[in-house]
């Protein structure tokens, strides 16, 4: 037996390394793990496209995003069981959204632990096998299956984390995260996966700013899974729409998957992109009624171009630089400042045009936005420079006086921009209308993904759904409805002038 769990160990040393084009990991589950087939049998595991692809990109962070039943939970805990039972002193522990859940994820694992051929379960035998838990006390390892709550991770040291569901998740959820990560060794592993649910939440944020947390992210189309496909002939190509061919040349779907796709579409209608995701974005479908129109966003994303200029540790993007002669406008929203409330933002825009020109976005308070903003309209020929005047704003425009801001906007003699209830729904909806009309003005993916996640909430009032941001909307709405002002007085100017031409006329008429 001790010769046995030596031959463990050096397993547990070498599980990355490569042979015949698979890692010694991957071979070891094909070799020991079983699975119960959709069929009902036991077999061991064949790795499909997505366990393979997540298994050669995969880092010690990883977010997954996925479509329904891509097999990656059963790869997951095929992937920390055996480092559980190789590698000494080992911890892992996944947590599931929901006491199914949890129940479900232990079986696959007891599974793997039944069907291991008997050489390897005599020498790691169990002292435990109880409330989902396996301990291994040949190797003091311990494979854990947890629920996702306020207490998870608590006194715990983990190596290996498997965070399921995580869109899922109930109650505090970014708390019980935090917790999890406490618990994590610095060189451990961890995943957080999950099919969508929504552009907002704990999962959606934790997508979003994968790259600069340091994660490696991986997505799973539906057509990974091979299974998803209808025997029934596709009818001509002549029938395929523009959608469905674009699916063909870009990923090489053939008819079958095709037609398994026209059921589900059909069935599901517009809950099919989140359960059965194509695209990493469009899937985040929104939990209520998204206030702008989703296609124009999408346009939009897609005809913006990266920015010209990045400064300020990224805090500060141009996308089109000051240019003689012309005037531009500077929404600003403030916020409190500190690194864990709101954002403030400033967005630029071209006074004629309402294209935008620059966004400053980070964690400011009062003082420091109102240099930064100064500082940004001097570059831009003098903006005018509206701050909004609601709750922190009134200290920004104190800050903005002292530093004699050259050009800030007043209404009926006060500083400043005021929202308010009545003015609110008007400032959206030219927003909304500027957005749909012209996608092209807008350049910030920042700000689209606000817009995407900007919702109709049950009361009837709008705004950021939950733990999602409107800090670049709202900066953008104000600049916006300050030049629809500049464009009633304008269209009013030309009225008034036609009309004292008209007075000045009527006496030769007569």
């Amino acid at each position: 037996m001790g010769f046995e769990l030596f031959r463990l160990l050096q397993l547990g040393e070498v599980l990355d390394r490569e042979l015949e084009g698979r890692t010694v990991r991957d071979h070891l589950i094909e070799g020991w793990l079983r699975i119960r087939s959709r069929e009902g049998a036991r077999r061991l595991i064949n790795l499909n496209p997505a366990q393979l692809e997540y298994s050669a990109r995969c880092g010690k962070r990883n977010i997954i995003l996925k479509a329904r039943q891509m097999g990656i939970t059963t790869y997951i805990a095929a992937r920390f069981f055996v480092q559980t039972i190789t590698r000494p002193g080992t911890l892992t522990v996944q947590v599931a959204h929901s006491q199914d859940s949890a129940e479900m994820i232990f079986t696959i694992v007891k599974r793997f632990w039944d069907n291991l051929p008997n050489r390897e379960r005599r020498v790691l035998a169990k002292s435990r096998s109880n409330v989902r838990q396996m301990a291994f006390p040949a190797l003091d390892s311990e494979y854990r299956i947890e629920i996702a709550d306020e207490t998870a991770g608590r006194g715990m040291t983990i190596q290996n984390l498997h965070c399921s569901e995580v869109s899922r998740w109930p109650g505090n959820a970014a708390e019980t995260l935090a917790s999890l990560r406490a618990a994590l060794v610095p060189n451990g592993e961890i995943v957080l996966e999950s099919t969508p649910n929504g552009a907002q939440g704990l999962f959606y944020d934790e997508w979003q700013k994968a790259e600069e947390r340091g994660y490696v992210r991986h997505f799973f189309p539906w057509w990974y899974e091979d299974s998803y496909r209808l025997a029934a002939p596709l009818a001509g190509s002549d029938s395929l729409n523009p959608e469905e061919q674009g699916l063909i040349q870009q990923h090489g779907l053939d008819g079958q998957q095709i037609e398994w796709r026209r059921q589900q579409w059909t069935t599901l209608r517009s809950l099919a992109a989140q359960e059965y995701a194509e695209d990493a974005d469009e899937c985040f479908l929104v939990s209520g009624e998204c206030v702008f129109e989703l296609a124009a966003i999408q346009k939009a994303l897609l005809q913006s171009w990266k920015e010209m200029k990045v400064e300020d540790n990224g805090r500060l993007a141009i996308w089109l630089p000051p240019r003689p002669g012309r005037t531009y406008i500077a929404g600003v929203d403030t916020a409190e400042g500190g690194t864990s409330g709101d954002y403030a933002c400033a967005e630029v825009i071209d006074r004629q045009t309402g294209m935008q020109c620059a966004e400053l976005h980070g964690h400011f308070p009062p003082q420091e936005l109102a240099r930064r903003v100064t500082e940004l309209a001097r570059r831009y020929n003098e903006a005018l420079v509206v701050v909004e005047r609601n709750n922190h704003g009134h200290a920004a425009l104190v800050h903005f006086n002292i530093l004699e801001c050259a050009n800030l906007y007043s209404h009926e003699g006060k500083p400043g921009w005021l929202t308010t209830a009545a003015n609110r729904p008007a400032m959206i909806e030219n927003m909304a209308a500027v957005l749909s009309a012209s996608p092209d003005l807008f350049h910030s993916t920042r700000l689209l993904e606000e817009c995407r996640t900007f919702v109709r909430k049950k009361d009837g009032n709008t705004g950021a759904a939950e733990s999602a941001h409107d800090d670049c909307v709202m900066a953008m709405a104000i600049a916006l409805a300050v030049r629809r002002e500049d464009a009633g007085r304008e269209i009013k100017r030309k009225r008034f002038e036609m009309t004292s031409l008209n007075m000045e006329a009527s006496p030769a008429r007569l």
